[in-house]
């Protein structure tokens, strides 16, 4: 078994000097050499995806969402993902890498977009009628601009994406209350900047006290700031993220278990099947089977 590819814009840019940013219709993004790409991979930049006829399945880390018009999807590099689409999908895809969109906006990071930066934040933005019009007349003036040769190309592009990943931040916060007012804001900050922390450590540390001394809180506040975000408890996160990642290497990659146990920090491959079992419902060895069915 082969490990996962790892895909990057320069494969789909056709030697265009773009400066890290893609652009295409689904339709022709599909059908010009890319039909491969039904196969699980990760990519090394941040993609949008917006679906506007068609059907089909989109799995991303393990969690499928079904594919209509007027479906959204964000994805952050690293993440596996595949689909099953009907032969009349279309809408339109972008790429870009977090240099071409932080150099030139210092401030805003593409992380603080929470679709961007919680593993555990939902992917997929399902748009109505209404939205969906106004989403693609953004789009529309991207593609215009893509295959442009103006002034401030690169300005205007920014500008149009960012409209795009404040609309969606909009939409998504009314589904969460945490998000309406600067308390709320604050504590997503802090969730932000612990889940920065659990991407960093958590093959090596599994205590909430570790994260928390790092944040300068303590493990009772920092508790009380992802219960509040996500509803969970920070030992929950922290399991999850490995979990993920446990699963990601039993199914793409060529390691044994215990290998793959001691990898996420575990000494004890007894101990890696119970929190396995537990988080996921089933054992690795019954994980794999499953999803290789």
């Amino acid at each position: 078994m082969n490990s996962i590819s790892v895909l990057n814009i320069d494969l789909f840019q056709g030697g265009k000097n773009t400066s890290d940013f893609y652009f295409s219709t689904l339709k022709n993004h599909l059908v010009v050499g890319h039909r491969h790409l039904e196969k699980p991979h990760r990519h090394d930049f941040y993609a949008t995806i917006l679906f506007t006829q068609g059907k089909g399945v989109h799995e991303i880390d393990f969690q499928k969402y079904d594919v209509s018009a007027g479906s959204l999807f964000f994805m952050s590099p690293g993440q596996i993902h595949s689909w099953e689409l009907s032969p009349d999908i279309d809408g339109y895809i972008f790429f870009c890498s977090q240099d071409f969109y932080e150099i030139h906006y210092v401030s805003q990071k593409l992380r603080s977009f929470p679709f961007f930066g919680s593993v555990h934040f939902p992917r997929k933005l399902q748009l109505n009628d209404f939205h969906l019009k106004e989403y693609l007349s953004i789009v529309g003036e991207l593609e215009k601009e893509y295959h442009s040769q103006n002034l401030m190309k690169n300005g205007l592009i920014l500008s149009l994406l960012s409209q795009v990943f404040i609309r969606s931040t909009r939409l998504f916060s009314k589904d969460f209350d945490h998000f309406s007012s600067s308390a709320g804001l604050s504590y997503f900050k802090h969730y932000q900047d612990f889940e920065d922390l659990v991407e960093e450590y958590f093959d090596k540390e599994k205590s909430v006290a570790f994260y928390a001394s790092q944040m300068n809180i303590s493990s009772k506040h920092l508790n009380r700031i992802i219960q509040t975000v996500v509803q969970k408890t920070a030992t929950d996160l922290i399991t999850e993220r490995v979990i993920l990642e446990a699963k990601r290497m039993l199914i793409y990659l060529d390691e044994s278990l215990g290998e793959i146990a001691f990898r996420l920090g575990y000494e004890e491959y007894s101990y890696f099947v119970r929190v396995f079992r537990k988080s996921s419902g089933m054992t690795p060895t019954q994980f794999i089977k499953f999803y290789k069915s």
